[in-house]
């Protein structure tokens, strides 16, 4: 049976649609062209930013949201590259996923995309769900089944969408346990809540474990209650409105009386998300001072080791290391000094700069699940780039990144070690031989 038509909707509703005046801010310049992904990828104006603020100016004014005025829409990857890059200060952060809040609520999907979405969302944001699935995804690496699949073909035939799940996962090793209170080394120097996440906590242990040692190597008790949820990223990212304001009302009530100076987080796109807190509840009478008060304490780990000054000793790494900037940090969150200097305070490491550094690698959430050709196209780009620098270890903040350039790089035939930015500062305070970074 096909899908019937899908109903065409003028306009956007009463709640929360994109702001006019946001959407006025926009001169139609150009500066943003040359940062877009997907324009960079097909040079089609409706697939730039200011392509896409027009389409949803004319929405605002009664024009029908149509399947095309969606696609455009949906092939946004929200990396923010254009608020960087925007001479005018628009804020297209919030004019997109306010835009996507009214797809959501309005635009009939057919009905085999619809049921890919429902389950990933059943499965993603729920760290319960996921570490429930390591256990047979974990079988089906080990079996060498993987390798199979994927030089058959048959999974991309199949469906584009599961063989892009299916190369993304990361090769799974044990769990570490992150303590729910790890207690400062030497003088205190406070007390930091710790989010722990949900695709970190299931398929990143390792970074949680080092990011609980690095802050109490520098000084801080850290907690980590082992009951936290998801931050709601992912949901807010793709115009699940309701769905993220919920995870966000819990997260800060896990937090609100835990007597924390800061919440730290060592996830990209959670930290962007989470110190949003205050926009996306700025309607709700009761949470939306408390979201308020909770963003103000949110800081990324190298944000926050920055701010205070490094105290740790660290001990010399001799590793050359490309550093790529997650968007959620670089653009959304303007951090990219901070752990470019942590990096460079270890003696011996040499930094060396990506090229195209602006360019999103293509992860973006759940984008490279929902869009697997467009983001293939970024992750192959963004990997050849990282090869041409000749550094032995590739380092990040976000776990997206994480697969999805390791994808890249094994699918281009490239062996780089990758690390998220705590893991080398833990390896240097902890006095590790580099091998260990370098060794899968």
């Amino acid at each position: 049976m096909t899908d019937l038509p899908t109903p065409v909707v003028r306009g956007f509703d009463d709640h929360r649609p994109p702001d006019p005046a946001l959407l006025a801010d926009c001169v139609h310049c150009g500066f943003c062209l040359p940062t877009c992904p997907t324009y960079v990828l097909w040079g089609e104006e409706m697939d730039s930013p200011r392509g896409r603020i027009l389409l949803m100016d004319q929405v605002s004014q009664g024009a029908p949201m149509t399947d095309t005025m969606v696609g455009h829409v949906d092939a946004c990857l929200g990396c923010m590259a254009c608020v960087t890059a925007c001479p005018s200060g628009v804020q297209y952060d919030r004019l997109i996923e306010a835009t996507r809040a009214q797809v959501e609520r309005h635009h009939e999907r057919p009905r085999a995309q619809k049921a890919m979405r429902e389950a990933i969302f059943a499965l993603f944001p729920y760290p319960a769900r996921l570490k429930a699935a390591r256990g047979p995804l974990r079988l089906y690496q080990r079996s060498g089944l993987g390798r199979l699949v994927r030089r058959s073909g048959v999974l991309e035939k199949l469906s584009p969408t599961l063989a892009a799940m299916e190369s993304l996962a990361p090769e799974l090793g044990s769990v570490p346990d992150v303590p729910e209170r790890t207690p400062a080394v030497g003088e205190r120097r406070g007390t930091v809540g710790m989010l722990l996440g949900c695709v970190q906590r299931a398929f990143f242990p390792d970074v949680n474990a080092a990011t609980a040692r690095v802050l109490a190597a520098e000084g801080y008790d850290v907690l980590a209650p082992a009951s936290q949820g998801c931050c709601g990223a992912l949901s807010a990212h793709v115009g699940r409105e309701e769905e993220a304001r919920a995870f966000a009302r819990d997260l800060v009530a896990q937090f609100e009386d835990a007597g924390v100076d800061h919440v730290v987080v060592n996830s990209a796109g959670c930290g962007s998300s989470m110190k949003e807190y205050a926009d996306l509840l700025s309607d709700d009478p009761e949470w939306g001072p408390r979201a308020a008060a909770f963003a103000a304490t949110v800081r990324d780990v190298a944000e926050i080791i920055a701010e205070a000054g490094p105290r740790a000793t660290y001990h010399p790494l001799p590793v050359t290391v490309a550093y790529h900037d997650a968007c959620h940090l670089g653009h959304a969150q303007g951090i990219r000094a901070q752990p470019r200097a942590l990096l460079r305070g270890i003696p011996g490491l040499e930094l060396r700069e990506i090229r195209e550094a602006d360019i999103c690698c293509g992860s973006a959430g759940v984008y490279n699940i929902l869009n697997p050709e467009p983001a293939r196209e970024l992750g192959d780009r963004k990997a050849a780039n990282v090869a041409a620098t000749g550094a032995q270890l590739l380092v990040t903040a976000n776990p997206g990144c994480l697969m999805q350039v390791a994808t890249s790089l094994e699918r281009a035939g490239q062996h780089i070690a990758l690390a998220h930015t705590v893991q080398v500062l833990d390896a240097s305070i902890r006095g590790l031989p580099v091998t260990r970074l370098l060794t899968p």
